[in-house]
């Protein structure tokens, strides 16, 4: 059996969860030093939006011991994709319930 590739499927008009892998190099003032992941990301960006796909993103740089450190935020990552897609991004953050992460052991 092949293995299905993102041109078999039509996502026209769905939702399209994409993991990346947005742990970028920054400096001590928060700018990319390296943009080589964003960029690998970019030509299956086109493609789904191409297709007008809603594509959502979904990264992390990290949580020591589950705080938010701000020198960790993917905001600088949010910034450089909108201007390499010359598109805007919306950067959201989500915080997970006590109860879930008790039960995920996070």
């Amino acid at each position: 059996m092949q293995p299905r590739l993102l041109k078999d499927i039509n996502v026209a008009g769905k939702k399209v969860l994409v993991r990346v892998d947005y742990n970028v190099p920054l400096d001590a003032q928060q700018n990319i030093t390296d943009d080589f992941r964003i960029e690998a990301s970019l030509e299956t960006i086109q493609y789904l939006l191409q297709q007008d796909a809603i594509v959502i993103l979904m990264s992390h740089l990290g949580r020591p011991k589950g705080n938010r450190v701000a020198e960790m935020s993917l905001a600088p990552a949010a910034k450089r994709l909108s201007e390499m897609l010359n598109k805007r991004s919306f950067l959201l953050t989500i915080v997970l319930a006590k109860s879930l992460k008790k039960r995920w052991r996070c």
